[in-house]
């Protein structure tokens, strides 16, 4: 077996020194490094190559990369570098890193093209002025030839540990059993078709009840095509922590019936959950897990490999035995484990990690997405941003006058756009020349200031910075498939990109990965979701078999209640009363289901002034995780009671409430997001690109919650119970064809 491994990885590992050290500097953005590129190999002359592909072997290693140019008539060899502000302040880690790829690409460059001898530069472009600094040397074939073997000597243990952890790897996962006897009814069909996706190297959609055991439904059959489709890495993600867990509990199932299994599993968990000195910048003045970092790096990575599921607990034991920063040890770890649990945005954002990765190193990578009704949601908030005017003034308060005077141009702009928006919510044709171009220029001193006098920047003139660039970076890529508008706030404003179709930035995600599955138990209609993700047209779309009988649920409409807003203070005492006569029939554990927490609060306090024998509680704004718990753990096997929560919020979805912890549930309406401008505005753009505007943001979205709401009452197929749909649009012939196919819907008499 060969290990192939890129020139940038390569040096990375071996020549990486010193300091972790990520305090705000100028750098330029991945586009500006690209337009600095083309202007340097651009001023070279006839004959310059540029963007060089060379690779070269050592024993099992096959090192390969692009070399930025070469010129022959020179003999020169150049890597280009481009940076903001003063040569000067850059890290000597970073310079004897740049100078470590220049020598593995003047080694590889000479034996490829037989050359005794070849001149190197390091070219350092500048962005702001344009102005090149190139340092050079000249080297021997021979000095060259013994530095790549010195790098490549040093990595090469490593590679072939690595080799004989993948061949032991697929051996395994070749042989693996289902962690079970047998499988669950519906979980074996969701296996086999995830296996074929896989198989076939497409992505799927499939929606499968709550309860068969999705998480070990699809990532047992990810694992069992690996060996036979070179699967190189499983990425399993996940909107919330629950998800998560399951994900982690399921490899340690394959585990413990597998005890040998060589599979690496590592949760990647956020920074700030992660970080052990909040009060502290990430950089080795400040912070002492950040000090010497890269010194100590590779005797932790070795240490976090003995350990086979790395989660947030075992990350934290390993980085702190070696005196490491744990977030920044398991975002290493990434490049060197077979699974990876984590959040949608480690793959999805726009600087996502994991699949930055893939793309450096040429993973072939298969994407499994848990609760992927989320993924709309998500993926628009991961492409909009905003810019508060409130932030505006309080950066302009803490700037220095040269980028006070870059604000107040800003600021003015502004009011010109204010003037022209008089209304309080408005959508303006697009971002506007005028008020980017401010923004860039303010951006731009704000680099140079900091390039000029290296130090913490205020945080409130930090934050607008980086607002700013978000906000620009989006407006570059600005098209149908997003909005802008404007939102007054009393005196104050809100300019927002706001996101409408994820898809073209999507598109390439699923494109790029080996195959991607996306999982729930709410993903009908199939083509809303391969419209607004951006889904490959070859895309397989299953649906699963429920488990379930539609005797295991009672599913009662009562349709002559009406919970729309003109209707609320009408429907209070009718749902109460409906309420109390189930929990006097059936006394046990309750969750009802209400649109806002203002209705949740009107029918919770009439409740229980008519009811007060029945215990209640409520779910609050803002609870903490323990708050949470709190609430979830009323829920006993023996206990009474009625929780009062709001749908689509942490009680709606994944929560596992199994027999009598919960046996019914009363959901008093129909989900649809509220109507206000901004939804009235994807409406009208929903109804212009896919012809089905209500049914894309109000109706679709509003029944998904329903549906994962009432799915917290069935969770095995020994549970009984029963669930009642609040209003009289459950009786419409296009709502009743969006629930489920196993339920058995019966109308409540007048």
């Amino acid at each position: 077996m060969r290990y192939t491994v890129a020139v940038r990885a390569l040096c990375e590992f071996t020549a990486k020194l010193g300091d972790l050290d990520l305090r705000f500097t100028p750098s330029p953005t991945a586009q500006e490094g690209i337009a600095g590129h083309a202007i340097v190999t651009a001023r070279r002359g006839d004959g310059y190559q540029a963007e060089v592909s060379l690779s070269g072997d050592f024993g099992p290693l096959h090192v390969r990369g692009r070399a930025d140019g070469y010129d022959p008539a020179q003999n020169l060899l150049e890597e280009i570098k481009t940076y903001r502000g003063q040569l000067a302040s850059m890290p000597d880690n970073h310079r004897h890193l740049h100078w470590a790829q220049l020598h593995v690409y003047g080694h590889l460059l000479c034996a490829a093209r037989g050359l005794e001898r070849v001149n190197l530069a390091l070219v350092y472009y500048e962005i702001g002025s344009g102005l090149e600094t190139a340092l050079r040397e000249t080297r021997s074939a021979q000095e060259l030839q013994t530095m790549f073997e010195d790098a490549c000597g040093r990595f090469v243990a490593w590679a072939e540990q690595e080799l004989r952890h993948r061949e032991a790897r697929d051996a395994a996962l070749s042989n693996l059993r289902f962690p079970h006897a047998d499988f669950r009814p519906g979980q074996r069909q969701l296996a086999e078709t995830v296996f074929k996706a896989n198989a076939g190297a497409r992505c799927l959609l499939a929606q499968a009840p709550t309860g068969i055991g999705k998480t070990i439904g699809s990532l047992f059959p990810v694992l069992k095509a690996a060996p036979a489709q070179r699967i190189d890495k499983i990425f399993f993600l996940a909107a919330k922590t629950p998800g998560r867990q399951l994900a982690l509990d399921a490899t340690r199932a394959l585990r413990s019936h597998a005890p040998e299994l060589p599979l690496r599993v590592l949760e990647l968990a956020a920074r700030d959950k992660a970080c052990e000195h909040p009060d502290k910048a990430c950089h080795g003045e400040s912070c002492p897990l950040a000090q010497g970092f890269y010194d100590r790096l590779p005797a932790a990575r070795a240490a976090a490999l003995g350990v086979p599921v790395l989660d947030r607990a075992a990350l934290r034991e390993v980085g702190l035995a070696h005196a490491v920063c744990p977030y920044y040890l398991g975002s290493e770890m990434a490049r060197w484990t077979d699974v990876a649990i984590g959040d949608y945005n480690y793959y999805f954002d726009a600087s996502a990690m994991l699949y930055a990765l893939a793309q450096a190193n040429g993973w072939r990578a298969s994407v499994l997405v848990d609760e992927a009704h989320n993924m709309v949601s998500r993926a628009r908030s991961m492409y909009s941003c905003e810019l508060d005017r409130v932030s505006l003034r309080a950066a302009r308060a803490a700037a220095p006058p040269t980028v006070k005077k870059a604000l107040s141009k800003i600021a003015r702009v502004w009011g010109e756009i204010d003037a022209a928006a008089p209304l309080p919510y408005q959508v303006l044709a697009a971002p506007g020349e005028k008020l980017l171009n401010a923004l860039t220029n303010a951006t731009g001193t704000i680099n140079d200031l900091v390039a000029e006098q290296p130090g913490p920047l205020d945080p409130a003139l930090l934050r607008f910075h980086f607002d700013a660039l978000q906000f620009t970076r989006l407006a570059d890529s600005f098209g149908a498939h997003s909005l802008c508008d404007l939102t007054r706030q009393g005196k104050d404003s809100l300019l927002c990109i706001r996101n409408v179709v994820p898809a073209p930035f999507l598109k390439p995600r699923f494109e790029d990965a080996h195959s991607v599955t996306l999982f729930s138990a709410t993903l009908s209609p199939w083509h809303y979701f391969a419209d607004l993700l951006g889904l490959p047209g070859n895309t397989g779309w299953v649906d699963v078999e429920s488990p379930f009988t539609a005797g295991q649920l009672a599913v009662r409409v009562a349709g002559r209640i009406s919970t729309r807003y003109q209707h609320r203070t009408a429907s209070l005492a009718p749902i109460a009363a409906l309420m109390a006569e189930q929990y006097i029939q059936a006394p046990g554990n309750y969750l009802a289901f209400f649109s806002s927490f203002d209705y949740l609060e009107q029918v919770a306090t009439l409740f229980e002034q008519q009811h007060p024998e029945v215990p209640i509680w409520r779910q609050e704004r803002r609870m903490s995780e323990l708050e949470r718990a709190d609430f979830l753990a009323r829920f006993q096997p023996e206990g009474r009671g009625i929780g009062f929560a709001v749908l689509g919020g942490s009680f709606g979805e994944g929560i596992d409430l199994p027999g009598a912890r919960l046996i019914g549930a009363f959901v008093a309406t129909l989900g649809l997001p509220q109507l206000n401008p901004v939804n009235e505005q994807l409406r009208t753009r929903m109804q212009a690109m896919f012809g089905a505007g209500y049914d894309y943001t109000y109706l679709y979205p509003g029944l998904q919650k329903v549906v994962q709401a009432a799915g917290r009452v069935i969770r095995t197929e020994q549970d009984q119970g029963v669930v009642y749909l609040i209003d009289d649009r459950f009786d419409q012939s296009a709502v009743r064809a969006l629930l489920p196919r196993w339920w058995q819907v019966e109308r409540l008499s007048a």
